[in-house]
């Protein structure tokens, strides 16, 4: 489990998944910044990790200031399914 901020929106919100370093990952957590007092463009602060994490994070089993924090801007960003997609 790891921090994700992405610089731009990308149009994904919570239980999105993304394609980031290869791996199929999940967006446990969205939250967005910047749109009073800036940067020019919203930040994404996403809670990110595999599915097999999923319980973890819900039952609060990590201390989030120990998470890996790292960036990404949003058109670097692969999103393999946006919240609201339809499953196929």
């Amino acid at each position: 489990m790891q921090h994700l901020i992405v610089r731009g929106d990308p149009g994904i919100r919570r239980d999105a998944v993304i394609d980031y370093e290869g791996e199929e990952m999940v967006c446990f957590a969205v939250n967005r910044q910047g749109d009073w007092h800036g940067p020019d463009e919203p930040q994404l602060w996403c809670t990110i990790g595999t599915e097999d994490e999923r319980e973890s994070f819900e039952k609060r089993e990590y201390v989030p200031h120990w998470l890996e924090v790292e960036s990404i801007d949003a058109e670097d960003l692969e999103v393999i399914k946006a919240k609201g997609d339809l499953a196929v």
